[in-house]
């Protein structure tokens, strides 16, 4: 499990490919498709 834990965390979904970067950290995992996204970038 990773969580978010840094601002410019980049995060992809394995299924569909979306990508998200992390703005403001919240705590907590990022989940698409039912599963969690995996971090590309930090």
């Amino acid at each position: 499990m990773v969580n978010t834990s840094a601002e410019g965390q980049v995060f992809r979904c394995e299924i569909c490919g979306n990508v998200v970067e992390v703005k403001v950290v919240g705590g907590g995992e990022l989940v698409c498709c039912g599963e969690p996204m995996i971090l590309v970038e930090e």
